[in-house]
């Protein structure tokens, strides 16, 4: 009788916009998962060397590259690792602004993860109703920022700018006009606030066609229940944070835990799982949509009331206006001197970390004392995510390495910096 040997098949490698270049050698026993190992490297940007080349101000747009879904948060850890290296603090006006971006980012990362984690396990119409509400909340980063995604928004002693009185309006086309266009213009008659209060008020209900699609689906039910169990003492050992370490029952938030901006100002919850698998880990991230809403909806009433700057009026780090460069020469050389030279950081080393929508993100800085990083080493939440894959799907049957995938929430920008 002839010997059935394992085989070991590549899984990808993907192109980017399928959780990205992740490649993984597995071996089979028929469908049986036996042995899955992660190949990493080929998307490799060196973006950490990349920012230690450059004055500090000119890498803000680095870290939104490298998970580009989840842009502002990114930014929010290197910007925020800066601040502490000089000892200033954004204004009032400006953390809450922060929080509120922070939140929407969440929102529109958690949009994507669960789009394509549907698409991934047969369910085409998710994506599309996933993707009509991302539209609206592109729309915001680029009312702030002029870019849609990669927005630069965050700045060492505030943001950019200030929010907009108007948002933007879509004109006439063949697809919209007449009474269709009056009623996807009928939130953006006001301002940027009266835009996300409207957006607030609207989203829970989409999150409720979410749920009606997938929650109680049994095919999807099928594919997630009791798929990729992470058990809580494991989830620690692996170094999970964020969804990951919240579908093991770990109400672990740094957003509570370790406050920064004005979250230890705003009410919400910590969503947690209870078994651990990929059903409880959807769970967690629809959950946590809802309670995004809750802190926009509170910034929004904040903002309505809290006037002020949104930057520091400090020279060193902020450029001055164009008002003000129109009628001080000094303004004037500290603008070319801001963005040729950048400014000078203190000696030191700092870390830095937010709650990111896939878990924390930090930055770990080391200052010579000059213009640019001597050591930046950014901390990814899907490196370590990653580690487990092996462990994980073991057992499971091939169709489940595709869940697994999904629930990790993966983008290569990170992982492979």
């Amino acid at each position: 009788m002839q010997e059935i040997r394992n085989y070991t098949m590549n899984f990808g490698p993907q192109h980017p916009a399928a959780h990205g270049v992740l490649r993984l050698v597995l071996e089979m026993d028929g469908e049986v998962v036996q042995r899955a190992d992660p190949h990493i490297g080929l998307l490799h940007r060196g973006t950490e060397k990349l920012a230690e080349s450059k004055p500090f101000n000119q890498s803000i747009g680095y870290m939104d590259r490298l998970d580009y879904v989840s842009m502002m948060c990114n930014e929010h850890a290197y910007v925020l690792a800066i601040e502490r290296l000089l000892g200033i603090e954004a204004p009032e006006r400006a953390l809450w602004i922060r929080t509120m971006f922070d939140e929407i980012t969440r929102i529109l990362n958690h949009l994507m993860w669960v789009g394509t984690n549907g698409l991934d396990l047969g369910a085409m119409a998710m994506f599309l109703y996933a993707f009509r509400e991302r539209e609206e909340l592109m729309d915001c980063y680029e009312a702030v920022s002029g870019a849609r995604m990669h927005a630069t928004y965050y700045r060492p002693g505030g943001v950019y700018r200030d929010l907009p009185d108007v948002m933007p309006k879509y004109k006439e086309s063949p697809w919209r006009k007449g009474a269709e266009l009056k009623r996807v213009n009928e939130w953006r008659e006001g301002s940027m606030l009266d835009f996300l209060d409207a957006f607030a008020q609207d989203f829970p209900h989409r999150i409720d066609e979410y749920e009606t699609l997938l929650t109680d689906n049994r095919i999807w039910k099928q594919r997630t229940v009791g798929i990729g169990v992470i058990p809580p003492e494991k989830a620690l050992a692996w170094g999970m944070t964020g969804p990951m370490l919240r579908g093991s029952g770990i109400a672990w938030d740094l957003r509570k835990k370790q406050p920064y901006a004005k979250y230890a100002e705003v009410d919400f919850d910590i969503p947690v799982g209870v078994g651990g698998d990929c059903y409880d880990r959807y769970l967690v991230r629809v959950e946590e949509m809802r309670q995004s809403t809750r802190i926009i909806k509170q910034c929004v009433d904040k903002l309505r009331t809290l006037k002020g700057p949104v930057t520091l009026h400090n020279y060193k780090v902020i450029p001055p206006s164009r008002e003000e460069m129109k009628d001080d020469m000094e303004a004037l050389i500290h603008h070319f001197k801001l963005f040729t030279e950048g400014y000078v950081v203190p000696e030191g080393e700092v870390y830095a970390a937010v709650e990111a929508p896939k878990g924390e993100f930090g930055a770990y800085i080391v200052s010579d004392g000059a213009n640019k990083p001597f050591r930046l080493k950014l901390r990814a939440p899907g490196f370590a995510h990653l580690s487990s894959m092996d462990a994980v799907v073991r057992g499971h049957m091939l169709s489940d390495v595709v869940a697994m995938i999904g629930t990790y929430d993966v983008v290569f920008g990170e992982i492979d910096r």
